[in-house]
């Protein structure tokens, strides 16, 4: 498993016989010092962990001599501090808030970020926020690619974090995100269900992987123009960079997307085109819609988030 840049190797184990029958994660709860288990089940389910080379479940009974490897970065908690950064909230009560995260700012701190942070910010606002998740991500039940902007939901309470998290876990809560791709998508609609996890030919990126945690997106055709094509993906199955994974395995990678997009962003012939998307820096994707029950009422919302003036800019280029 290769590491990540300005991240610590990764952690390997060896199952002993007095380990044989023990859940995977029950075991690195006792082994990795200064994770709690859920935040390790976390790692676990974003494909973080192996158990001999291979994408394994939380519930994974250990047998011996089973080798496991366990990437992780943890943030320096003396260096985390509650910064005064804006924030587009959309929603507000005493259980929770929806914010519009801006593309370009990373949720919670990870290796070599401990500032500018939506964790940062959540916690000069509201410093009321629960610890679930450790001290850097307040409040936090799911996460955005740094380069993808949209809506996120946040707990006020560790019952409202709790009871949100069981919502996600579930497949409860819904997620709809708007993406600009490469080519012209000719089914109207399509699910894509393909297994991903981590790339054996390079640890950093993921991929569609045999054997891999099930994914599942269901896409729909918002617009076509003349080699791109505007989409509504709608998340089933919340894996780490899933939509973008998806698409490219599709040949229809994201807009923008300089890891997955396989170069397709430099080969547009159009040249003002081609100059909207390099100004861009980031890949066109955006956290459009989300609908989760509350956790107080039981009743049904959903919000709506407008792509930011930089994407609406490309698509009217594109009109």
């Amino acid at each position: 498993m290769d590491s990540k840049p300005n991240q610590d190797p990764p952690l390997a184990f060896s199952v002993s016989a007095s380990d044989v029958g023990e859940r995977l994660d029950a075991f690195l709860a006792t082994h990795v010092e200064g994770w709690s288990r859920a935040r390790l089940q976390r790692l676990i389910e974003d494909a973080d962990v192996l158990v001999n080379g291979h994408v394994a479940k939380s519930a994974y009974k250990l047998r011996a001599d089973d080798e496991i490897e366990v990437e992780l970065s943890l943030p320096s908690l003396t260096a985390f501090t509650p910064e005064n950064i804006p924030l587009d909230i959309v929603f507000e009560d005493e259980e929770l808030i929806v914010v519009n995260k801006p593309a370009g700012m990373i949720v919670h701190p990870a290796a070599g970020v401990d500032t500018g942070t939506l964790a940062n910010a959540l916690a000069f606002h509201f410093a009321q926020l629960p610890k679930t998740g450790g001290a850097t991500r307040p409040g936090i039940v799911h996460r955005l690619d740094k380069g993808t902007s949209g809506l996120l939901v946040v707990a006020k309470t560790e019952t409202v974090h709790e009871h949100l998290s069981d919502q996600f876990r579930a497949r409860d809560v819904f997620k709809s995100y708007i993406a600009l791709v490469h080519g012209r998508v000719e089914k109207r609609t399509d699910q894509i269900d393909q297994p991903i996890a981590r790339d054996p030919r390079n640890r950093i990126r993921m991929a569609v992987v045999r054997g891999g945690r099930p994914a599942i997106s269901i896409y729909r055709v918002r617009r076509r123009f003349d080699r791109f094509t505007l989409l509504d993906v709608e998340l089933k199955t919340g894996r780490t960079h899933q939509i973008r994974v998806h698409l490219a395995w599709l040949k229809h990678p994201v807009v923008g997307d300089e890891v997955y997009g396989g170069g397709r962003d430099k080969t547009v012939v159009n040249p003002q085109v081609r100059s909207k998307i390099a100004k861009l820096g980031r890949q066109f994707l955006h956290a459009e819609r989300l609908g989760f029950r509350h956790p107080r009422t039981a009743e049904q919302m959903i919000f709506t988030a407008e792509p930011s003036t930089d994407l609406q800019k490309l698509v009217n280029e594109l009109k």
